[in-house]
């Protein structure tokens, strides 16, 4: 029917061009429809009052008969309808009263003859909530039944209306129309002459709105001009068949003053107040006159006392009735005598309504006349009283008159004391605190608060209520809300001049962090809270500042948590789900702990809280670096008693022993599987020696120094006996030991130490430049002492063969293989014993020949170790045993140049063919036969081959090189190599 009625509707209606209308039908009041609507220019919710003429027209029902003389007296009656329901809102627009319902559209017609207008926004009428009523009782009780009634939030959401009507409910009401009433017979002059429930409208307030004035006149006589015409009763009391009952005068609410004396007067309005205060405890909730709109059903009502509610009959009500309206108002409101009746005046003061709850609503009606004390004491006193009301009177009534006194601001603090115990004790107390409060608070302290700097008490006080109920508007909104309506106001008590504010704001901390969101945390409300910690000059903020941090960090603010026991962690969750991460803790927090200048104890201590619980979550490295310098700085305070040095020291020692364990877990998962050598690392501190910057004997006697100065030549009995195994291996010296400024020789008596096994490449590349020598322990090497031989002397170029009688050889050669299947072509067979060999090769290789050949290179060019493969070799452990000189015979290879030949030894006649690699060592005999039974022969050709090659190496050559560079002829090549001088020169200044 709405679709059809909203067809109708012009579309030149104002109503419509401005309003957006509700499809849902909120209630109905008589005649009327009501929608809720919206203003399209500011959103603003009404309700759109509608008319409907066909509504009229179903009536007629053709029981009048008269053919075309009935239909055009039903088309006047309806028309008399419309004129009446005109009358009604045109009698709104004149009436401007609290207790009268508001009109805000005048009324206007519709196509199709209905009617509309635009009022207040209400939510249901009395008689449809009583029906309501009815209907849940029929049903089970409250619940029982599913609400006709629904209602549609500002955010679209649908609800079932929540109807409450108890005891105080009814008061309050009753006590609202009595107002409008009295406002209606003293200052209107009028008579209502229709108060049913369906005249009273209820409002989103809870309040009762006074309404459906088609039947008001002017009483008779009446002395008050007014612009409303006079009902004729005998019209109003002959209701037409025809039509709907919400159209005609309801009989079952109507006064006998009417009806038996066709009497117009004020007191009639009263008599109907009394029926009504009975209907509203009746069950069902009807009047307890009940006549079908039958005049003379009425009247014969009246003919009985048993029929007329009387206290005899407890008013002919089906429940009891309350003990004051039953004893006090009830006899005076429904006795036969209008002039026993008590005026609307007297019916508010009456005991019925002498109680402190009435008295208060009452009370907080009249509050802007009250006098600022009165309004003090009021809202001191109403906190205590606030539970005894009704959930719906405290959310529809109180609270939004307190709200409204929200602009005085002496009474902020005051009132905001009883708006949040109002939200405490609503079980909707979320959607109230968002409908109603958070708005206003918003208004308020932010929008159009003044500046911060200015220090404002009211404001203050107000403020500080806001945030001592943070967890309230916690539990009553969610983050979103928070952030864009809570979180400013925050912001401005922190921001204010008064300290105390500021502490209020920063203890609070705990209840706000768990609503806002991990990035709303670093990215505003840290800068702020770091600002005020930086620039107050408070001690007492600086510790609540470095509290606040503390809880920023997710940590806990007792003192008692020193980070060090199990339930730390649990402590830490507990607090905050959204700290500050560790990069803020480290780049932006320890910053500010460290720019603190002031060494009081309080702010220390709580510095050192601070740190605790960045300690927890700071890497190893930052804890090291930055944490414990400062905590050591900070201990270090004489101004700290022996407890706090003593609670500095167990943080200390604490991260301390964290930043150890961690730095060790670090290497051994660095080193692990990793095998170095015990001196590798201290390479870098091997500086060697300087040339000739030290002495060493290398092995010579003093019989050896005595005939090289005195150019004497030690002889033996047989040459042959020094060529024995040594019983025991020695260590020789280093070559290096003896060294001029000048580059020098290397002799063979300095025997390096033997080398492990490697390959003739990896020798040679021991050689490179490149290689980091050792300087070798020279005092824990022990000299050789060989017996006296003909290399005690120096050694002298020879231009004929030395004579064997006169000089004997005493060689200790042995091969540095530890393989013995080379065949051993210079050694006894009975030596057996390990002995260290000055000539021995370095090398590995089991079957070095050295005899033989190397293309366009020297035998012993490389003769001469550098510095830093002489100190490598000494290094190299000793092998257990060797060989004794274990050279195999030279292959049958192509000669070579012997112009290169560094040692030259004569060939034993007819043992060897002439080998050109071997220089002047012509007709030498065989070896074997050599080494077997010509010693002598042995001692001439290897003096005149040592003689020469001596004579012809390099000044830095020694023998030991050469014998170990002779294991590898013939697999390396060699570049060649000019010739130096004579060996012997660097020593003619000991001569």
């Amino acid at each position: 029917m709405l679709v059809n009625a909203l067809k109708s509707i012009g579309a030149s209606s104002n109503i419509n061009s401005n309003y957006q209308i509700s499809s849902t039908l909120t209630a109905t009041a008589g005649p009327w429809k009501i929608y809720s609507a919206k203003r399209k220019a500011t959103g603003k919710e009404y309700s759109v009052f509608v008319f409907d003429k066909k509504s009229v027209d179903t009536g007629n029902n053709g029981l009048g008969g008269g053919g075309r003389h009935s239909a055009t007296a039903h088309k006047r009656v309806v028309e008399e309808v419309v004129e009446r329901l005109k009358k009604e809102a045109s009698s709104l627009a004149r009436l401007r009263h609290p207790g009268v319902l508001e009109l805000v559209e005048p009324v206007e017609e519709i196509r199709g003859g209905g009617l509309q207008f635009v009022a207040e926004p209400v939510t249901a009428s009395l008689s449809g909530l009583l029906q309501e009523k009815d209907d849940q009782e029929r049903g089970g009780g409250f619940g029982g039944r599913s609400s006709r009634y629904v209602t549609e939030d500002s955010n679209g959401t649908r609800r079932r209306r929540e109807l409450e009507i108890d005891e105080l409910e009814i008061q309050k009401g009753l006590l609202q129309v009595s107002k409008a009433l009295e406002f209606l017979h003293d200052n209107a002059g009028l008579v209502h002459g229709n108060l049913t429930p369906d005249a009273i409208l209820i409002n989103a307030k809870s309040d009762w709105k006074l309404s459906g004035l088609s039947f008001c006149s002017p009483p008779e006589p009446s002395t008050i001009p007014t612009a409303i015409q006079p009902i004729i009763l005998g019209e109003v009391l002959n209701p037409d068949p025809r039509l709907p009952k919400t159209v005609q005068l309801n009989l079952d609410y109507t006064s006998p003053d009417f009806v038996l004396d066709n009497n117009l007067t004020t007191f009639a309005d009263m008599f109907s107040l009394g029926l009504l205060c009975i209907a509203l405890y009746n069950s069902p909730h009807r009047s307890p006159i009940e006549c079908n709109t039958s005049v003379s059903a009425y009247k014969r009502v009246f003919q009985s006392s048993q029929s007329v509610p009387t206290a005899t009959n407890n008013y002919l009500s089906s429940r009891p009735l309350p003990k004051e309206l039953a004893q006090h108002v009830l006899p005076r409101l429904l006795t036969r005598r209008p002039a026993q009746r008590m005026t609307a005046k007297e019916f508010q003061e009456s005991e019925y309504f002498n109680n402190v709850l009435i008295s208060t609503i009452r009370f907080l009606e009249g509050f802007p006349a009250k006098t600022p004390n009165e309004k003090q004491q009021f809202l001191r006193g109403l906190i205590k009283v606030l539970p005894n009301f009704p959930k719906s009177v405290m959310e529809k009534k109180l609270l939004p008159a307190l709200l409204e006194e929200l602009k005085d601001k002496e009474l902020i603090s005051l009132i905001l004391h009883n708006v949040f115990k109002i939200i405490g004790l609503l079980p909707a107390g979320r959607r109230a605190f968002n409908d109603k409060v958070r708005p206003k608070l918003k208004d308020i302290f932010v929008t159009n608060a003044k500046q911060p700097q200015e220090k404002d008490a009211n404001r203050d006080a107000g403020l500080m209520i806001v945030i001592e109920q943070l967890s309230v508007i916690a539990n009553n909104c969610n983050g979103k809300e928070f952030k864009d309506d809570i979180l400013p106001i925050f912001y401005t008590a922190l921001e204010s001049p008064t300290p105390s504010l500021i502490n209020a704001a920063l203890t609070s901390l705990p209840v706000v962090l768990p609503v806002l969101d991990f990035s709303t945390i670093k990215g505003e409300l840290f800068p702020v809270i770091a600002t005020i910690f930086s620039k107050t000059n408070s001690l007492a903020i600086k510790v609540r500042g470095l509290e606040a941090f503390v809880t920023l960090c997710g940590g806990s603010s007792d003192n008692s948590d020193d980070g060090l026991d199990g339930l730390a962690t649990e402590k830490k969750k507990a607090t905050s789900s959204t700290a500050l991460d560790k990069f803020t803790m480290q780049e932006k927090l320890i910053p500010l702990i460290k720019a603190i200048k002031t060494r009081e104890p309080a702010v220390m201590m709580a510095a050192l809280n601070v740190l605790k619980v960045v300690g927890r979550v700071a890497d190893g490295d930052f804890v090291a670096l930055e944490m414990l310098p400062l905590l050591w700085s900070m201990s270090l305070n004489p101004q700290l008693n022996l407890r706090e040095f003593q609670a500095f020291m167990e943080l200390i020692k604490s991260l301390s022993s964290r930043v150890e364990d961690e730095q060790t877990k670090k290497l051994q998962e660095l080193t692990s599987g990793a095998v170095t050598s015990p001196g590798l690392k201290d390479d870098f501190m091997s500086f060697g020696t300087i040339a000739g910057s030290s002495l060493e004997a290398n092995g010579t006697s003093e019989t050896d120094f005595e005939a090289l100065v005195k150019g004497r030549s030690s002889t033996t009995t047989n040459a042959m006996d020094s060529w024995e195994v040594s019983s025991k291996p020695t260590v020789a010296s280093s070559a290096s030991s003896l060294r001029n400024s000048t580059p020098t020789a290397t002799f063979s008596w300095s025997t390096p130490p033997v080398a492990s096994p490697t390959t003739t490449t990896s020798h040679l590349k021991a050689q490179s430049g490149g290689f980091r020598t050792v300087t070798p322990d020279l005092a824990a090497i022990q000299p050789m002492a060989p017996t006296t031989t003909q290399f005690s002397q120096p050694l002298q170029p020879q231009s004929n063969p030395i004579s064997p009688q006169t000089q004997s050889t005493s060689f200790n050669w042995s091969s540095t293989s530890s393989s013995t299947t080379p065949s051993n072509i210079w050694a006894t067979p009975s030596s057996t014993q390990p002995t260290s060999n000055p000539w021995a090769s370095s090398t590995s290789q089991p079957s070095s020949n050295i005899w033989a050949s190397q293309p366009s290179t020297s035998a012993f060019s490389s003769l001469s170790l550098n510095q830093q493969q002489q100190q490598q070799q000494q290094q190299r452990p000793q092998p257990s045993s060797s060989s004794s000189f274990a050279l195999p015979p030279p292959p049958g290879a192509p000669s070579a140049s012997s112009g290169n030949t560094g040692f030259s030894l004569p060939r034993p006649p007819g043992a060897f063919p002439t080998h050109s690699g071997l220089g002047g060592m012509n007709n030498m005999s065989s070896l074997a036969s050599l080494g077997a039974a010509n010693k002598t022969g042995i001692g001439m050709g290897m003096g005149t081959g040592m003689g020469m090659g001596m004579n012809n190496n390099a000044g830095n050559m020694s023998m030991n090189s050469m014998m170990g560079n002779m294991g590898g002829m013939g697999q390396q090549p060699k570049p060649p190599q000019q010739q130096p001088k004579g060996g012997l020169d660097k020593y003619e200044s000991l001569l």
